[in-house]
């Protein structure tokens, strides 16, 4: 857990702090069902907590962005979608046929490599104030189309206009243009996945 008190960081001269285990599940920040206008999640959607943890992550938030306030020191949030390392993705097979069993998290998910990427990217970005960021691969897990993906489990929730067949549901633009941050690994990679 990195999150140092604004009075610490302000006796040791750190110029910026971050918390990268601030995780992004879907059920942990947005509502179970997603709101009918959403089609994508991003980082400036409204929080709705629905857990004692997810509220932790709220209340993480915020504190940061008084902290930040109080000292001028920036603060790096990340949210980061479900880790995964490349072992992990041999796992991925075993939900292609039920489009339900990740729909927690819109079928997102992140390489290590790349969580480990945007935690030294939040360190040296040009950030003022609490800035916060969603972590997650380039693609989702599943090998079936997002259109599919979503006609099934959400058919009330339009997919955001030009989202790719495989494109992740979780809005990483921000962190793209302000950290630079650029996932480099898949597990279509590991997984030798043919249906992308």
């Amino acid at each position: 857990v990195v999150k140092l008190p604004c009075v610490v960081c302000r006796w040791l001269q750190i110029r910026k702090t971050g918390a990268p285990e601030v995780t992004l599940d879907t059920p942990t920040f947005y509502p179970k069902t997603p709101q009918k206008a959403i089609g994508m999640v991003n980082v400036r959607h409204t929080l709705y907590p629905e857990t004692s943890y997810a509220l932790s992550k709220v209340v993480g938030e915020t504190m940061a962005a008084q902290f930040s306030r109080w000292s001028g020191i920036p603060f790096v949030g990340l949210r980061i979608s479900n880790i995964m390392e490349p072992p992990d993705y041999a796992r991925f097979a075993s939900w292609q046929d039920d489009a339900t069993l990740r729909k927690w998290n819109l079928w997102g998910y992140v390489d290590a490599r790349d969580v480990a990427q945007a935690c030294r990217l939040g360190l040296t970005a040009p950030v003022e104030g609490a800035d916060h960021f969603i972590i997650a691969a380039a693609d989702t897990c599943m090998s079936r189309p997002n259109a599919d993906l979503m006609a099934e489990v959400f058919p009330n929730v339009p997919l955001r206009e030009g989202t790719g067949d495989h494109d992740t549901l979780l809005s990483i633009d921000r962190a793209r243009q302000i950290l630079g941050y650029a996932p480099q690994h898949s597990w279509h990679m590991v997984a030798g996945d043919a249906g992308k």
